[in-house]
Protein backbone atom coordinates (compact mmCIF):
# COMPACT_ATOMS: atom_id res chain seq x y z
CA UNK A 1 0.00 0.00 0.00
CA UNK A 2 1.07 3.60 -0.58
CA UNK A 3 1.78 5.99 2.29
CA UNK A 4 -1.55 7.31 3.66
CA UNK A 5 -2.41 10.99 3.64
CA UNK A 6 -3.84 10.81 7.17
CA UNK A 7 -3.54 8.34 10.04
CA UNK A 8 -6.21 8.72 12.72
CA UNK A 9 -6.04 6.64 15.89
CA UNK A 10 -8.59 6.16 18.65
CA UNK A 11 -7.66 6.38 22.32
CA UNK A 12 -9.88 3.67 23.90
CA UNK A 13 -12.18 1.36 22.00
CA UNK A 14 -12.06 -2.17 23.48
CA UNK A 15 -13.98 -3.00 26.65
CA UNK A 16 -11.08 -5.12 27.91
CA UNK A 17 -8.65 -2.20 27.63
CA UNK A 18 -11.11 0.28 29.12
CA UNK A 19 -11.73 -2.00 32.08
CA UNK A 20 -7.97 -2.37 32.55
CA UNK A 21 -7.63 1.41 32.60
CA UNK A 22 -10.64 1.85 34.90
CA UNK A 23 -12.42 4.28 32.61
CA UNK A 24 -14.83 3.73 29.76
CA UNK A 25 -15.50 6.59 27.33
CA UNK A 26 -19.05 7.59 26.38
CA UNK A 27 -17.89 8.51 22.85
CA UNK A 28 -14.75 7.85 20.80
CA UNK A 29 -11.85 10.30 20.91
CA UNK A 30 -8.91 10.46 18.53
CA UNK A 31 -5.42 11.67 17.74
CA UNK A 32 -3.39 11.99 14.53
CA UNK A 33 -0.18 10.18 13.66
CA UNK A 34 2.20 11.47 10.98
CA UNK A 35 2.53 9.59 7.70
CA UNK A 36 6.27 9.38 8.37
CA UNK A 37 5.51 6.98 11.24
CA UNK A 38 4.46 4.24 8.80
CA UNK A 39 6.62 1.13 8.78
CA UNK A 40 6.54 -2.23 6.99
CA UNK A 41 6.70 -5.82 8.12
CA UNK A 42 10.24 -6.93 8.84
CA UNK A 43 11.29 -3.44 9.86
CA UNK A 44 12.71 -2.08 13.11
CA UNK A 45 11.61 0.49 15.62
CA UNK A 46 14.02 2.42 17.82
CA UNK A 47 13.72 2.92 21.56
CA UNK A 48 15.40 6.30 22.11
CA UNK A 49 18.29 6.86 24.51
CA UNK A 50 17.09 7.70 28.02
CA UNK A 51 13.68 6.03 27.70
CA UNK A 52 12.21 2.88 29.19
CA UNK A 53 8.54 2.66 28.28
CA UNK A 54 8.15 1.78 24.60
CA UNK A 55 4.91 -0.20 24.30
CA UNK A 56 3.32 -2.20 21.49
CA UNK A 57 -0.39 -2.11 20.65
CA UNK A 58 -1.83 -4.66 18.24
CA UNK A 59 -4.67 -3.09 16.25
CA UNK A 60 -6.94 -3.47 13.25
CA UNK A 61 -6.27 -0.80 10.64
CA UNK A 62 -8.99 0.36 8.23
CA UNK A 63 -7.92 1.61 4.82
CA UNK A 64 -10.36 4.05 3.25
CA UNK A 65 -11.41 3.24 -0.30
CA UNK A 66 -13.85 5.90 -1.49
CA UNK A 67 -13.85 9.37 0.12
CA UNK A 68 -16.25 9.74 3.05
CA UNK A 69 -17.79 13.01 4.18
CA UNK A 70 -20.81 13.09 6.49
CA UNK A 71 -21.73 9.50 5.75
CA UNK A 72 -24.48 7.72 7.65
CA UNK A 73 -23.61 4.89 10.00
CA UNK A 74 -25.47 2.41 7.78
CA UNK A 75 -23.33 3.40 4.79
CA UNK A 76 -19.97 3.89 6.51
CA UNK A 77 -18.49 0.41 5.94
CA UNK A 78 -18.95 0.83 2.20
CA UNK A 79 -16.18 3.44 2.29
CA UNK A 80 -13.64 0.97 3.74
CA UNK A 81 -11.58 -0.79 1.07
CA UNK A 82 -9.46 -3.06 3.26
CA UNK A 83 -8.39 -4.03 6.74
CA UNK A 84 -4.93 -5.04 7.88
CA UNK A 85 -2.72 -5.36 10.94
CA UNK A 86 -1.07 -2.41 12.64
CA UNK A 87 1.15 -1.79 15.63
CA UNK A 88 0.33 1.55 17.24
CA UNK A 89 3.64 1.87 19.07
CA UNK A 90 3.95 4.49 21.78
CA UNK A 91 6.65 5.93 24.03
CA UNK A 92 5.12 6.61 27.44
CA UNK A 93 8.22 8.54 28.50
CA UNK A 94 6.95 11.44 26.32
CA UNK A 95 3.25 11.00 27.00
CA UNK A 96 2.84 13.55 29.78
CA UNK A 97 4.65 16.21 27.75
CA UNK A 98 2.22 15.74 24.85
CA UNK A 99 -0.86 16.45 27.02
CA UNK A 100 -3.06 14.06 25.06
CA UNK A 101 -1.95 14.97 21.53
CA UNK A 102 0.50 12.03 21.33
CA UNK A 103 2.55 13.98 18.75
CA UNK A 104 5.92 12.83 20.10
CA UNK A 105 4.88 9.80 22.13
CA UNK A 106 3.17 8.14 19.15
CA UNK A 107 4.71 9.91 16.14
CA UNK A 108 8.22 8.47 15.95
CA UNK A 109 9.65 7.05 12.75
CA UNK A 110 8.39 3.50 12.31
CA UNK A 111 5.80 3.84 15.09
CA UNK A 112 2.96 2.70 12.77
CA UNK A 113 3.91 -0.54 11.04
CA UNK A 114 1.13 -1.75 8.71
CA UNK A 115 0.49 -4.96 6.76
CA UNK A 116 1.84 -7.13 5.40
CA UNK A 117 -1.30 -8.07 3.40
CA UNK A 118 -4.64 -6.32 2.86
CA UNK A 119 -7.95 -8.07 3.54
CA UNK A 120 -10.83 -7.04 1.29
CA UNK A 121 -13.39 -5.31 3.51
CA UNK A 122 -16.22 -6.70 1.32
CA UNK A 123 -15.17 -10.25 2.21
CA UNK A 124 -15.46 -9.94 6.00
CA UNK A 125 -17.95 -9.06 8.71
CA UNK A 126 -16.57 -6.03 10.61
CA UNK A 127 -18.11 -7.44 13.79
CA UNK A 128 -16.20 -10.73 13.44
CA UNK A 129 -12.55 -9.72 13.02
CA UNK A 130 -9.79 -10.89 15.32
CA UNK A 131 -6.54 -9.21 16.35
CA UNK A 132 -3.65 -11.03 18.03
CA UNK A 133 -0.18 -9.98 19.13
CA UNK A 134 2.90 -12.01 20.04
CA UNK A 135 6.13 -10.87 21.71
CA UNK A 136 9.06 -13.21 21.16
CA UNK A 137 6.58 -15.92 20.17
CA UNK A 138 4.38 -15.57 23.27
CA UNK A 139 0.73 -14.64 22.68
CA UNK A 140 0.07 -11.36 24.49
CA UNK A 141 -3.18 -10.05 22.94
CA UNK A 142 -6.18 -11.94 21.60
CA UNK A 143 -9.53 -10.21 21.11
CA UNK A 144 -12.24 -9.72 18.53
CA UNK A 145 -14.31 -6.81 17.30
CA UNK A 146 -17.19 -8.25 19.33
CA UNK A 147 -15.37 -6.69 22.28
CA UNK A 148 -15.40 -3.16 20.85
CA UNK A 149 -17.19 -0.36 22.66
CA UNK A 150 -17.62 1.45 19.34
CA UNK A 151 -18.24 -0.59 16.16
CA UNK A 152 -15.74 -0.09 13.34
CA UNK A 153 -18.31 1.55 11.06
CA UNK A 154 -19.11 4.09 13.78
CA UNK A 155 -15.53 5.36 13.71
CA UNK A 156 -15.79 6.01 9.97
CA UNK A 157 -19.14 7.74 10.29
CA UNK A 158 -18.02 9.82 13.26
CA UNK A 159 -14.77 11.02 11.71
CA UNK A 160 -16.54 11.85 8.45
CA UNK A 161 -18.67 14.34 10.36
CA UNK A 162 -15.58 16.47 10.92
CA UNK A 163 -13.42 16.12 7.82
CA UNK A 164 -13.18 14.18 4.59
CA UNK A 165 -11.69 10.73 4.84
CA UNK A 166 -9.74 10.36 1.60
CA UNK A 167 -8.72 7.33 -0.38
CA UNK A 168 -5.77 5.65 1.31
CA UNK A 169 -6.33 7.25 4.73
CA UNK A 170 -5.86 4.84 7.65
CA UNK A 171 -7.89 4.55 10.85
CA UNK A 172 -6.24 2.69 13.74
CA UNK A 173 -9.15 1.23 15.68
CA UNK A 174 -7.68 0.75 19.14
CA UNK A 175 -6.01 -2.02 21.07
CA UNK A 176 -7.43 -4.60 23.50
CA UNK A 177 -5.98 -5.49 26.89
CA UNK A 178 -2.52 -7.02 26.89
CA UNK A 179 -0.45 -4.17 25.49
CA UNK A 180 2.78 -3.84 27.40
CA UNK A 181 6.40 -2.66 27.36
CA UNK A 182 8.95 -4.00 24.88
CA UNK A 183 12.73 -3.68 25.00
CA UNK A 184 15.59 -3.78 22.48
CA UNK A 185 15.85 -7.23 20.96
CA UNK A 186 12.14 -8.02 21.31
CA UNK A 187 10.25 -9.14 18.21
CA UNK A 188 6.58 -8.17 18.00
CA UNK A 189 4.14 -9.86 15.61
CA UNK A 190 0.59 -8.65 14.93
CA UNK A 191 -2.03 -10.51 12.88
CA UNK A 192 -5.58 -9.58 11.91
CA UNK A 193 -7.86 -12.25 10.49
CA UNK A 194 -11.48 -13.25 9.97
CA UNK A 195 -11.49 -16.87 11.14
CA UNK A 196 -15.19 -17.43 10.40
CA UNK A 197 -15.19 -15.93 6.91
CA UNK A 198 -14.82 -18.11 3.78
CA UNK A 199 -11.15 -18.88 3.34
CA UNK A 200 -10.32 -17.33 6.76
CA UNK A 201 -8.60 -14.27 5.22
CA UNK A 202 -5.60 -12.95 7.12
CA UNK A 203 -3.22 -10.02 7.04
CA UNK A 204 -0.31 -12.32 7.73
CA UNK A 205 2.00 -11.50 10.59
CA UNK A 206 3.31 -7.96 10.84
CA UNK A 207 6.83 -8.30 12.28
CA UNK A 208 8.74 -5.50 14.03
CA UNK A 209 12.04 -5.75 15.92
CA UNK A 210 12.99 -3.29 18.65
CA UNK A 211 16.45 -1.71 18.51
CA UNK A 212 18.32 0.59 20.88
CA UNK A 213 18.75 4.18 19.75
CA UNK A 214 22.04 6.03 20.08
CA UNK A 215 21.13 9.74 19.76
CA UNK A 216 19.92 11.42 22.97
CA UNK A 217 17.28 14.15 23.02
CA UNK A 218 18.64 17.72 23.11
CA UNK A 219 17.44 19.60 26.23
CA UNK A 220 18.18 22.92 24.51
CA UNK A 221 15.40 22.45 21.96
CA UNK A 222 12.65 20.54 23.73
CA UNK A 223 11.39 18.67 26.78
CA UNK A 224 13.12 15.51 27.91
CA UNK A 225 11.58 12.10 28.60
CA UNK A 226 10.09 11.71 32.07
CA UNK A 227 8.20 8.86 33.70
CA UNK A 228 6.32 8.30 36.93
CA UNK A 229 4.50 5.37 38.46
CA UNK A 230 1.26 6.22 36.64
CA UNK A 231 2.99 6.08 33.26
CA UNK A 232 4.77 2.86 34.23
CA UNK A 233 1.47 1.31 35.32
CA UNK A 234 -0.33 2.26 32.11
CA UNK A 235 2.57 1.25 29.85
CA UNK A 236 2.98 -2.17 31.45
CA UNK A 237 -0.75 -2.69 31.98
CA UNK A 238 -0.72 -2.96 35.79
CA UNK A 239 1.36 -2.02 38.82
CA UNK A 240 2.28 -5.67 39.28
CA UNK A 241 3.59 -6.02 35.72
CA UNK A 242 5.56 -2.80 36.19
CA UNK A 243 7.21 -4.21 39.32
CA UNK A 244 5.66 -1.56 41.56
CA UNK A 245 4.54 -2.20 45.10
CA UNK A 246 0.82 -2.09 45.73
CA UNK A 247 -0.22 1.45 46.66
CA UNK A 248 -0.93 2.22 50.28
CA UNK A 249 -4.69 2.13 50.82
CA UNK A 250 -6.28 5.53 51.35
CA UNK A 251 -8.05 3.98 54.31
CA UNK A 252 -5.83 1.58 56.23
CA UNK A 253 -7.42 -1.22 58.26
CA UNK A 254 -6.33 0.51 61.47
CA UNK A 255 -7.91 3.83 60.48
CA UNK A 256 -11.04 2.10 59.25
CA UNK A 257 -11.37 0.42 62.66
CA UNK A 258 -11.01 3.79 64.42
CA UNK A 259 -13.66 5.36 62.23
CA UNK A 260 -16.01 2.47 62.91
CA UNK A 261 -15.50 3.01 66.63
CA UNK A 262 -16.01 6.77 66.52
CA UNK A 263 -19.64 7.98 66.15
CA UNK A 264 -20.45 10.47 63.41
CA UNK A 265 -21.59 12.95 66.05
CA UNK A 266 -18.13 12.89 67.63
CA UNK A 267 -16.34 13.01 64.29
CA UNK A 268 -18.42 15.98 63.12
CA UNK A 269 -17.70 17.80 66.38
CA UNK A 270 -13.98 17.37 65.81
CA UNK A 271 -14.31 18.58 62.24
CA UNK A 272 -16.15 21.68 63.42
CA UNK A 273 -13.37 22.40 65.92
CA UNK A 274 -11.00 22.43 62.95
CA UNK A 275 -13.14 24.81 60.95
CA UNK A 276 -14.97 22.29 58.78
CA UNK A 277 -18.69 23.02 58.88
CA UNK A 278 -19.80 21.66 55.51
CA UNK A 279 -19.23 17.99 56.21
CA UNK A 280 -22.87 16.89 56.56
CA UNK A 281 -24.83 14.97 53.93
CA UNK A 282 -28.25 16.25 54.90
CA UNK A 283 -31.56 14.46 54.54
CA UNK A 284 -30.38 10.86 54.28
CA UNK A 285 -31.03 7.92 56.58
CA UNK A 286 -29.93 4.28 56.70
CA UNK A 287 -32.03 1.54 55.16
CA UNK A 288 -31.00 -0.86 57.95
CA UNK A 289 -31.35 0.26 61.60
CA UNK A 290 -28.05 0.28 63.45
CA UNK A 291 -25.88 -0.10 60.35
CA UNK A 292 -22.63 1.82 59.99
CA UNK A 293 -20.73 2.55 56.80
CA UNK A 294 -17.07 3.57 56.48
CA UNK A 295 -15.24 3.86 53.19
CA UNK A 296 -13.63 5.99 50.52
CA UNK A 297 -15.87 7.75 48.04
CA UNK A 298 -16.54 6.78 44.43
CA UNK A 299 -18.74 9.47 42.96
CA UNK A 300 -21.61 9.41 40.47
CA UNK A 301 -23.37 12.50 39.18
CA UNK A 302 -26.89 12.63 37.76
CA UNK A 303 -28.19 15.65 35.85
CA UNK A 304 -31.89 16.57 35.48
CA UNK A 305 -33.82 14.46 33.00
CA UNK A 306 -33.90 15.65 29.39
CA UNK A 307 -35.14 13.44 26.59
CA UNK A 308 -32.25 13.88 24.18
CA UNK A 309 -29.61 13.56 26.89
CA UNK A 310 -31.19 10.43 28.30
CA UNK A 311 -31.24 8.98 24.78
CA UNK A 312 -27.48 9.59 24.45
CA UNK A 313 -26.36 8.86 28.03
CA UNK A 314 -29.09 6.83 29.71
CA UNK A 315 -28.82 3.54 27.88
CA UNK A 316 -26.06 1.05 27.28
CA UNK A 317 -23.07 0.99 29.58
CA UNK A 318 -23.94 4.32 31.15
CA UNK A 319 -22.28 6.14 34.03
CA UNK A 320 -24.44 4.45 36.67
CA UNK A 321 -23.58 0.98 35.41
CA UNK A 322 -19.90 1.83 35.09
CA UNK A 323 -19.48 2.92 38.70
CA UNK A 324 -21.50 0.00 40.09
CA UNK A 325 -19.50 -2.38 37.90
CA UNK A 326 -16.08 -1.05 38.94
CA UNK A 327 -16.49 -0.08 42.59
CA UNK A 328 -13.67 -1.42 44.73
CA UNK A 329 -13.62 -3.24 48.01
CA UNK A 330 -14.32 -0.89 50.91
CA UNK A 331 -15.49 1.98 48.69
CA UNK A 332 -18.73 3.90 49.11
CA UNK A 333 -20.66 4.98 46.02
CA UNK A 334 -21.86 8.53 46.61
CA UNK A 335 -24.57 9.77 44.25
CA UNK A 336 -25.53 13.34 43.46
CA UNK A 337 -29.25 13.35 42.67
CA UNK A 338 -29.84 17.02 43.56
CA UNK A 339 -31.94 16.02 46.57
CA UNK A 340 -34.69 14.72 44.28
CA UNK A 341 -36.23 11.70 45.96
CA UNK A 342 -39.02 11.26 43.39
CA UNK A 343 -37.09 8.66 41.41
CA UNK A 344 -34.91 5.70 42.21
CA UNK A 345 -31.16 6.16 41.84
CA UNK A 346 -30.38 2.47 42.34
CA UNK A 347 -32.26 -0.77 42.83
CA UNK A 348 -31.64 -4.30 44.02
CA UNK A 349 -29.57 -5.42 41.00
CA UNK A 350 -27.14 -2.49 41.29
CA UNK A 351 -26.94 -2.94 45.06
CA UNK A 352 -26.21 -6.64 44.63
CA UNK A 353 -23.44 -5.89 42.11
CA UNK A 354 -21.79 -3.40 44.48
CA UNK A 355 -22.12 -5.80 47.41
CA UNK A 356 -20.60 -8.63 45.37
CA UNK A 357 -17.58 -6.45 44.57
CA UNK A 358 -17.06 -5.68 48.27
CA UNK A 359 -18.34 -2.10 48.34
CA UNK A 360 -18.93 -0.69 51.81
CA UNK A 361 -22.26 0.91 50.87
CA UNK A 362 -24.06 3.62 48.94
CA UNK A 363 -25.01 7.17 49.88
CA UNK A 364 -27.52 8.98 47.67
CA UNK A 365 -29.50 12.16 48.19
CA UNK A 366 -32.20 10.64 45.94
CA UNK A 367 -34.55 7.69 46.26
CA UNK A 368 -34.07 3.93 46.16
CA UNK A 369 -36.11 1.40 44.17
CA UNK A 370 -36.70 -2.11 45.50
CA UNK A 371 -36.09 -0.64 48.94
CA UNK A 372 -37.05 -3.74 50.95
CA UNK A 373 -35.12 -6.05 48.62
CA UNK A 374 -31.99 -3.89 48.97
CA UNK A 375 -32.34 -3.91 52.76
CA UNK A 376 -32.80 -7.69 52.70
CA UNK A 377 -29.38 -7.99 51.08
CA UNK A 378 -27.88 -6.53 54.24
CA UNK A 379 -26.20 -3.89 52.09
CA UNK A 380 -25.98 -0.43 53.72
CA UNK A 381 -27.66 2.34 51.73
CA UNK A 382 -28.24 5.85 53.03
CA UNK A 383 -30.91 7.68 51.04
CA UNK A 384 -33.97 9.91 51.21
CA UNK A 385 -36.15 6.82 51.22
CA UNK A 386 -38.06 4.57 48.89
CA UNK A 387 -39.49 5.42 45.48
CA UNK A 388 -40.81 2.93 42.90
CA UNK A 389 -39.94 4.79 39.71
CA UNK A 390 -37.05 4.06 37.38
CA UNK A 391 -33.99 6.28 36.99
CA UNK A 392 -35.15 7.98 33.79
CA UNK A 393 -38.13 9.68 35.40
CA UNK A 394 -35.95 12.43 36.86
CA UNK A 395 -32.29 11.75 36.14
CA UNK A 396 -29.69 11.24 33.44
CA UNK A 397 -26.57 9.30 34.58
CA UNK A 398 -23.86 11.72 33.52
CA UNK A 399 -20.35 11.17 34.87
CA UNK A 400 -18.30 9.30 37.45
CA UNK A 401 -15.30 10.04 39.65
CA UNK A 402 -15.76 13.81 39.67
CA UNK A 403 -16.40 16.30 42.46
CA UNK A 404 -20.12 16.25 43.29
CA UNK A 405 -22.63 17.73 45.74
CA UNK A 406 -24.62 15.21 47.77
CA UNK A 407 -27.10 16.38 50.37
CA UNK A 408 -25.46 19.79 50.49
CA UNK A 409 -21.95 18.39 51.03
CA UNK A 410 -19.13 18.56 48.52
CA UNK A 411 -17.69 15.07 47.92
CA UNK A 412 -14.54 14.30 45.98
CA UNK A 413 -13.34 10.88 44.86
CA UNK A 414 -11.24 9.43 47.68
CA UNK A 415 -12.90 11.44 50.45
CA UNK A 416 -13.71 9.39 53.53
CA UNK A 417 -17.40 8.77 54.14
CA UNK A 418 -18.79 7.71 57.52
CA UNK A 419 -22.46 7.07 58.23
CA UNK A 420 -24.48 5.76 61.17
CA UNK A 421 -27.83 6.37 62.83
CA UNK A 422 -27.09 10.08 63.18
CA UNK A 423 -26.41 10.55 59.49
CA UNK A 424 -23.52 10.75 57.04
CA UNK A 425 -20.44 12.96 57.10
CA UNK A 426 -17.57 13.52 54.67
CA UNK A 427 -14.00 13.76 56.00
CA UNK A 428 -11.02 15.11 54.03
CA UNK A 429 -8.50 12.24 53.99
CA UNK A 430 -5.69 14.38 55.44
CA UNK A 431 -7.76 14.99 58.61
CA UNK A 432 -9.19 11.51 59.08
CA UNK A 433 -6.60 10.08 61.48
CA UNK A 434 -6.53 13.22 63.60
CA UNK A 435 -10.29 13.58 63.96
CA UNK A 436 -10.75 9.85 64.56
CA UNK A 437 -8.26 9.85 67.42
CA UNK A 438 -9.79 12.99 68.89
CA UNK A 439 -13.34 11.68 68.56
CA UNK A 440 -12.47 8.39 70.26
CA UNK A 441 -10.74 10.25 73.10
CA UNK A 442 -13.81 12.46 73.48
CA UNK A 443 -16.06 9.42 73.43
CA UNK A 444 -14.12 7.87 76.32
CA UNK A 445 -14.36 11.14 78.21
CA UNK A 446 -18.10 11.39 77.59
CA UNK A 447 -18.58 7.80 78.77
CA UNK A 448 -16.86 8.67 82.07
CA UNK A 449 -19.01 11.78 82.44
CA UNK A 450 -22.11 9.65 81.86
CA UNK A 451 -20.99 7.33 84.67
CA UNK A 452 -20.77 10.32 87.04
CA UNK A 453 -24.21 11.57 86.05
CA UNK A 454 -25.62 8.07 86.56
CA UNK A 455 -24.05 8.13 90.03
CA UNK A 456 -26.12 11.22 90.89
CA UNK A 457 -23.77 14.14 90.14
CA UNK A 458 -25.30 17.27 88.53
CA UNK A 459 -24.20 18.20 85.03
CA UNK A 460 -23.25 21.75 86.04
CA UNK A 461 -19.45 21.84 86.05
CA UNK A 462 -19.28 18.25 84.89
CA UNK A 463 -20.50 18.62 81.32
CA UNK A 464 -18.40 20.24 80.09
CA UNK A 465 -15.87 19.55 82.81
CA UNK A 466 -14.51 22.39 84.92
CA UNK A 467 -10.99 22.31 86.36
CA UNK A 468 -12.02 20.24 89.38
CA UNK A 469 -13.76 17.58 87.37
CA UNK A 470 -10.99 17.62 84.76
CA UNK A 471 -8.46 16.88 87.51
CA UNK A 472 -10.58 13.97 88.71
CA UNK A 473 -10.82 12.64 85.16
CA UNK A 474 -7.07 12.90 84.61
CA UNK A 475 -6.41 11.18 87.93
CA UNK A 476 -8.71 8.23 87.25
CA UNK A 477 -7.05 4.82 87.39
Amino acid sequence: MTRPGKIIAIHLSYASRADQRGRRPAAPSYFFKPASSVGVSGGTVERPVGTELLAFEGEIALVIGTPARRVALADAWEHVAAVTASNDLGLYDLRANDKGSNVRSKGGDGYTPLGPELIDARAVDPAALRVRAWVNGELRQDDTTAGLIFPLAQLVADLSQHFTLETGDVILTGTPAGSSVIVPGDVVEIEVDAPDAPGAPTSGRLVTTVTQGEMPFDPEVGSLPAVDDLQRTEAWGSREEAGLAAPEPALSPALRAKLREAPTAGLSAQLRKRGHHGCFVDGVAANIPGVKVVGTARTLRFVPFREDLFASHGGGYNAQKRVFDTVGEGEVIVIEARGDATSGTLGDVMALRAQTLGAAGVVTDGGVRDYDAVAALGFPVFSQGAHPSVLGRRHVPWEVDVTIACGGATVQPGDIVVGDGDGVIVIPPALAEEVADAAIAQEHEDAWVAEQVAAGHPVDGLFPMNAEWRARYEARS
